[in-house]
């Protein structure tokens, strides 16, 4: 039997603390739910991957305490590597708190990152993680970090996820070293540094500026999937959500699974796009 791929995701993983109003509630001391699970971009990438039987390592950074202990143990009930989990003592571990309407949308978010942000090229050994079928960063992780891995020597191929517009431009350097880059339409107008009508002008954008294949969403609007195969498009199935953290994760994961088994860019991106809404349900 084949040996499933191994793919090594780089980036966040913290405590996600989400609270939700419940449904009709009014006012800054509303009714509703509380969630804590683990999270992070890199992590959810990574367990999103192994359920799909890849074989997911995690390199990210976390403190030297309990919860720093119990991410851990989430990692290896998920069936992800966490070797690479690096313990920076005087750090906590990250935690992302998130308030979000009833019918799912975010309202706000803090995010508590001291522990990834301390992590630089100097703390990583990449050499053993060669051999993989891919790597993944996502742009939570310092400007240094992201720029060592991109510029690594005989490294195998290289995806990203711009995470945010705030985060997204950490990106632009390196843009031309990327084989694929991940991100929503606002995402990539800030990487572009221009407006970008729809999810297929920023895809061909973020190609045209090197990136050898972009992916990009844009809500309820159809995404897009360029590269040197053309473009792919479609619209998402509609369908209510409970809660849109982490979706865009639940993507990147299917999308990555299914065009390293082979798919087509087509149905890559519905698995991608079918994945996310799963997640937000």
């Amino acid at each position: 039997m084949e040996s499933p791929a191994r793919i090594i995701c780089f980036g966040a993983a913290h405590w996600d603390v989400i609270a939700r109003a419940a449904p009709g509630a009014r006012g800054p001391d509303a009714p509703g739910f509380i969630e804590t699970r683990a999270g992070g971009v890199a992590l959810n990438v990574a367990l999103g991957l192994a359920a799909r039987g890849a074989s997911a390592a995690l390199v990210s950074a976390r403190g030297d305490d309990a919860e720093g202990a119990a991410l851990a143990q989430a990692l290896v009930a998920g069936g992800v590597d966490g070797a690479g989990l690096l313990i920076y003592g005087g750090a906590p571990t990250g935690r992302y708190v998130a308030i979000e309407r009833a019918d799912g949308e975010l309202i706000a978010a803090v995010a508590e990152t001291s522990a990834l942000d301390a992590m630089a090229p100097a703390h990583l050994d990449l050499d053993p993680l060669k051999d993989a079928a891919m790597w993944f960063l996502d742009a939570n992780l310092p400007q240094a970090v992201i720029r060592a891995l991109a510029c690594a020597p005989d490294r195998p191929p290289l995806s990203a996820d711009a995470v945010s517009q705030a985060k997204a431009a950490k990106l632009r350097p390196v843009l031309d070293r990327l084989d694929a880059i991940y991100c929503n339409r606002l995402e990539a107008e800030a990487i572009c540094a221009t407006g970008l009508g729809a999810a297929r002008a920023a895809a061909e954008a973020l190609a045209i500026r090197g990136a050898r294949r972009a992916i990009v969403t844009d809500g309820p609007a159809p995404a897009a999937d360029a590269g040197a195969h053309g473009v792919a498009t479609l619209r998402p199935e509609q369908a209510p959500i409970r809660s849109a953290t982490g979706a865009g994760d639940a993507l990147i994961a299917a999308h990555l699974a299914a065009w390293l088994g082979g798919a087509a860019p087509a149905q890559a991106l519905a698995a991608g796009l079918a994945a996310a809404r799963l997640r937000a349900a």
